[in-house]
């Protein structure tokens, strides 16, 4: 009993060590996506026609500053999980709503059959239904 004891106890700091290099890997990769951004930013205003990058790199931006936001989304998530062990499903729904709009930002209507289009559009459905059972319940939970 005490050497199984040990292997749990074992597992768990090991669980908890991945998990913080995993929080210490994501942290830096949204950094790097954070300083690209500012970059493209930087580097679409000052190219002529200065301030007016134009549809599509305005459209590569929304896409890049939603990447970060799932970042940082996914950061949270992970944080949670190495406080309290516990995984947040309002941001992971969340997370997946942002991916999805990202996707949509992205998206070039013209290279994309109308069956992925369906879906994504049922994927849509989906978590933001899931979203709203979600919430419902936990204001039921609390009396609201």
């Amino acid at each position: 009993m005490d050497a199984a004891r040990r292997m749990i106890d074992l597992a768990k700091r090991l669980e908890h060590a991945l998990t913080l290099a995993l929080i210490g890997m994501l942290a830096v990769v949204v950094l790097l996506a954070t300083l690209e951004l500012g970059v493209t930013i930087a580097r679409d205003i000052a190219t002529p026609p200065i301030l007016f990058p134009g549809i599509d790199r305005l459209l590569d931006l929304f896409g890049k500053f939603l990447l970060v936001l799932i970042g940082i989304e996914l950061l949270e998530t992970i944080r949670a999980f190495a406080d309290k062990g516990i995984v947040r499903t309002e941001i992971v729904l969340t997370v997946a709503l942002i991916a999805l709009a990202r996707k949509i930002i992205v998206l070039e209507p013209d290279h994309v059959s109308a069956t992925a289009m369906l879906g994504i559009a049922a994927l849509i459905a989906a978590v933001s239904l899931a979203y709203r059972v979600f919430v419902h319940s936990r204001r039921g939970e609390s009396g609201a």
